[in-house]
């Protein structure tokens, strides 16, 4: 139906107060109004929501697979709507499709099937290229024989949609001075991550306007008591986001909590990077010819070594607010408003004021998904 109300549900208002005495009318897929629940025109077809807790749709800026697919190795757009619909499953209505160090030719079919989705799959928000310009001291579980120097080809890419549709994660040590600031002037987000980077060496990418740090911590150099490196850097600065994963295996509980308290408030953004398993049945995958494992919620290659996670967005919310403490209004505008803020989209997406997109999901009071509902339409 193209107009309808959702009634009997609870949300937080601007206070954080938990209320249950609105109504919301929803038109062609946008919020048009939010009401009493006494002020609904009796004609007006009503959805009863059973009491549930209404929040935005969540956002994912780094997803490399789920619903049983890579994006790596299936680099089409009908892999992006496996991907898009096996994390509906996780709350998340919109996302980045990642794509970690690969070939040239893989990256160009990544980012010709991510331009078509843009147009024609609601919640595809463009492509998050992690790599291949990175550190391969930090490389994870990146294939280092695929890392290389910054070039014309990735500068081609980068032309291929409008800016706003990439973030590109890169060590900032590895690109020629000025190669951020250029990329920065066209209207691209360049993140670092993967990285050796000293202080120094992040203190100048940001000043060349670097705006975000791909999974704090995880690959980077920690701090240490003379060397604060690019997690000090990304702790301090005001300006820049930061993706963190918090899913009980990259980062210990209390390394997270202080990071989420010493930055800057709504800076701070929950990420999955999730795999394939995500949304699926199936307990491995296989990434550059080796099989990984989701083993309890863990992914990691049969030598331990992480691979990215088999998390999805509702339960780094649950995370946030069962293992750290943080309120249920912050943990989820962690997850929706601040990734909407950081990729310039929050205008349409990353709340529920009206004019926005009526992408949001119902939970119970455990936070567990009820539904998940994109531009209006319920697909979960």
């Amino acid at each position: 139906m193209n107009k309808f109300a959702l009634t009997q549900f609870s949300y937080f208002n601007a206070q954080d107060e938990q209320r249950q005495d609105a109504a919301l009318i929803i038109n062609h897929g946008h919020i048009e109004q939010w009401v009493h629940a006494d002020e609904l025109p009796h004609t007006l077809p009503r959805i009863d929501a059973q009491g549930w807790l209404l929040a935005a749709g969540l956002i994912d800026i780094q997803v490399n697979g789920g619903g049983g697919v890579m994006l790596n190795n299936d680099p089409s757009v009908k892999a992006l709507d496996k991907m898009r619909r096996a994390h509906w499953q996780g709350g998340t209505t919109a996302m980045l499709p990642t794509l970690i160090t690969d070939t040239i030719e893989v990256m160009q079919q990544a980012v010709e099937a991510v331009a078509q989705g843009v147009k024609t799959l609601p919640g595809i928000l463009g492509i998050h290229l992690e790599g291949p310009h990175l550190n391969s001291l930090k490389r994870g579980v990146h294939d280092s024989q695929k890392i290389r120097p910054f070039d014309v080809l990735t500068e081609q890419l980068l032309t291929r949609m409008a800016p706003e549709h990439y973030l590109l994660t890169v060590a900032p040590e590895r690109l020629p001075q000025g190669t951020i600031q250029r990329l920065v002037a066209r209207g691209i987000r360049v993140s670092a991550g993967h990285t050796l980077a000293s202080y120094d060496q992040t203190k100048q990418a940001l000043a060349e306007g670097l705006s975000g740090f791909t999974h704090l911590y995880n690959a980077m150099v920690p701090m240490s008591s003379r060397e604060p490196g690019a997690v000090g850097a990304a702790l301090e600065d005001q300006k820049s986001y930061c993706g963190i994963i918090i899913d009980g295996y990259h980062l210990h509980a209390t390394v997270a909590k202080l990071a989420i308290q010493a930055k800057t408030k709504g800076k701070m953004i929950l990420v999955t990077d999730a795999m394939a398993t995500v949304g699926s049945n199936e307990p491995s995958f296989e990434l550059y010819g080796e099989t990984i494992y989701a083993v309890n919620g863990r992914c990691a290659k049969e030598d331990g070594t992480l691979a990215g996670s088999a998390l999805d967005m509702i339960t780094a919310v649950r995370n946030c607010v069962s293992t750290l403490g943080i309120a249920v209004p912050e943990a989820l505008r962690m997850g929706s408003l601040y990734p909407a803020q950081y990729l310039g989209i929050d205008r349409h997406y990353g709340h529920l004021q009206v004019g926005a997109r009526a992408d949001f999901i119902l939970l119970d009071e455990q936070l567990n998904l009820k539904q998940t509902w994109l531009l209006g339409e319920r697909c979960i």
